[in-house]
């Protein structure tokens, strides 16, 4: 899962000198002395990595990036932009400007959704910028205690699938009698703070009590044709790990064995995106030790599949995050290159096609970090046309971001929620009743608001539908070994 920062204030700092204020993003690194330093450049609050400040280099400011970025569209400010918030980075970087109110609320409404990445003809690689700002940025963060609650939650319970599943257990049990719904429309739910009454409206309003875990392996249906890793996520494995079963039947029937290691954990996207860089670091090495076990080099596993588009995204970043550690370092790339999202894999090790007929009319959305960061679009809507009798209608601006950006619906809901209207307008005018989406957050993000506009629209993974189209709707379990 992707993420922005908490929108915390940051710690109390100088106002900007009047006589510069007007010029501090335009012609960053050509300016003369700030006034009244003798003739001194200004300390820089950001010390940025050079090989991540070189991607502000690269950046041409052509603007080709400003129509694909969602907060520009939105609001057609500059600093709002790509393009913008480099200058702002760069600025930052050079001691060119302050860090100010205004210059911290640019860079967090910032959805890192790598659409800009999509779009750049320079290649510029945005993402590793504006997540490293972030990181560098936290310690001048001062959260309020809502952020603190909020960031709690984050980072110390939707990580781990047990403290969730124990967090979750008093909700569940309310909506089991009957009661939760009732909570939720009440004034009591009006009075939550605005991230934690997002939170509860995001809850899918049934599960179980208690989610069990899957196997630690399951059969190819016949003929073995490759052995699959399963990352089954955090916040998945609790609240859809429908999606995971359904998924593991899926790749039995296209002839994989499928292991589910117990030491694979959270991907690190929550905390990376949260600037927590070394809890994402301890993160990846054990999901890399659990794939290269006892220290060698022979993987368990052929591939390493998901189907969540943020933790994909994560997960192919390892390589990255781990460049500089040196007992790290070449397994990151072996366990990155290993990578594939659930529609990769199927389409490579295409079993034989369903023959239930689904006369059904859909739509499919486009999550960010399975479209622009791992560069996936074709796969899933060749899974969908495999299923018979499937009508999928193109969606409007398939690839614009719905406002999920893992936990930024949390903590910029106003932004967040001008796009999934925009979103929920899209998918109503393709005139589909179901929305078909490859990343659990996405599913969460348009689910909920379009309950809440009153708006009939089922959002569904596409392993669910061709599930459903091999096994029928209560069928075709996971087979244990």
């Amino acid at each position: 899962m992707s993420t922005a920062a908490p929108n915390a204030s940051p710690a109390p700092l100088p106002a900007p000198e009047a006589p510069h204020a007007a010029r501090t993003i335009s012609g960053l690194g050509d300016e003369a002395p700030a006034p009244g330093t003798g003739g001194k450049p200004r300390v820089p609050l950001l010390q940025l990595d050079p090989r991540t400040y070189d991607r502000a280099l690269g950046c041409v400011h052509c603007g080709l990036c400003l129509p694909a970025c969602p907060t520009y569209t939105e609001n057609g400010l500059e600093a709002d932009s790509p393009r913008g918030r480099i200058y702002l980075m760069k600025g930052l970087a050079d001691g060119k400007i302050e860090l100010t109110n205004s210059v911290v609320e640019h860079l967090d409404l910032c959805l890192d959704c790598r659409a800009c990445e999509t779009a750049c003809p320079s290649g510029v690689v945005y993402h590793e910028l504006i997540e490293e700002t972030r990181a560098r940025l936290a310690e001048h963060r001062t959260p309020t205690l809502v952020d603190r609650l909020v960031e709690t939650i984050f980072f110390h319970i939707f990580t781990y699938p047990l403290r969730l599943k124990l967090f979750l257990l008093p909700v569940r049990v309310l909506q089991k009698v009957g009661v939760w719904e009732m909570l939720t429309r009440s004034p009591l739910a009006k009075m939550l703070p605005g991230k934690l009454e997002k939170m509860q409206q995001m809850l899918p309003p049934t599960g179980p009590l208690w989610e069990k875990g899957l196997d630690a392996a399951y059969p190819a249906a016949a003929g073995k044709r490759a052995t699959i890793a399963l990352f089954p996520g955090c916040v998945a494995s609790v609240l859809f790990q429908d999606v995971n079963r359904q998924t593991v039947a899926l790749l039995q029937a296209a002839g994989c064995e499928v292991v589910v290691p117990r030491s694979l954990g959270c991907c690190g996207a929550i905390h990376h995106h949260g600037g927590r860089v070394h809890a994402a670091e301890d993160f990846a090495k054990a999901n890399i030790d659990a794939l290269f076990p006892n220290g060698t080099d022979k993987p368990i596993a052929d591939y390493i599949v998901n189907n969540i588009a943020g933790c994909g995204a994560m997960l192919r970043d390892y390589a990255h995050l781990l460049r500089d550690d040196p007992a790290y370092a070449a397994k990151a790339k072996a366990f990155t290159a290993r990578v594939r999202d659930i529609s990769e894999i199927l389409v490579e090790f295409k079993p034989t096609p369903p023959t239930r007929e689904m006369s059904r009319t859909v739509t499919y959305h486009d999550a960010c970090h399975l479209a622009h960061a791992q560069k996936v679009t074709a796969p899933p809507r060749q899974m969908l046309s495999w299923i018979p009798g499937l009508k999928v209608i193109p969606l409007p601006e398939a690839d614009m971001c719905c406002g999920a950006a893992g936990t930024y619906n949390l903590t910029q809901p106003a932004m967040a929620r001008d796009l999934a209207v925009r979103k929920l307008e899209a998918i109503k005018r393709t005139g589909a009743t179901t929305c078909v989406t490859g990343n659990v957050g996405c599913a969460m993000q348009i689910q909920s608001e379009a309950d809440r506009m009153g708006m009939k629209l089922k959002v569904v993974h596409p392993v669910t539908l061709l599930h459903e189209a091999y096994f029928g709707a209560e069928t075709g379990k996971a087979e244990k070994k």
